[in-house]
């Protein structure tokens, strides 16, 4: 995962993979679902991101995995 944040315009974006969008899904005033022509989830924009999202989160995280799905 990529993450991209453009404090001049306060716009986040989350890079889930290489494949380029074919459309785009607005799920929420402001918050914008990349998708392939198969349906796959690319890439998550939120516009506004410091009033929806406390921005500091995206630069600390956990990482919480599941074991069995290590084992796959």
């Amino acid at each position: 995962m990529k993450i991209f944040y453009d404090n001049e315009v306060d716009a986040l974006y989350l890079g889930l993979g290489e494949e380029t969008p074919e459309c785009v899904s607005e799920i929420f005033e402001g918050v914008n679902l990349d998708i392939t022509h198969d349906g796959k989830l690319v890439g998550i924009e939120i516009l506004d991101a410091s009033r929806k999202i406390d921005i500091q989160t995206i630069l600390s995280y956990n990482l919480v995995l599941n074991k069995k799905m290590l084992a796959m």
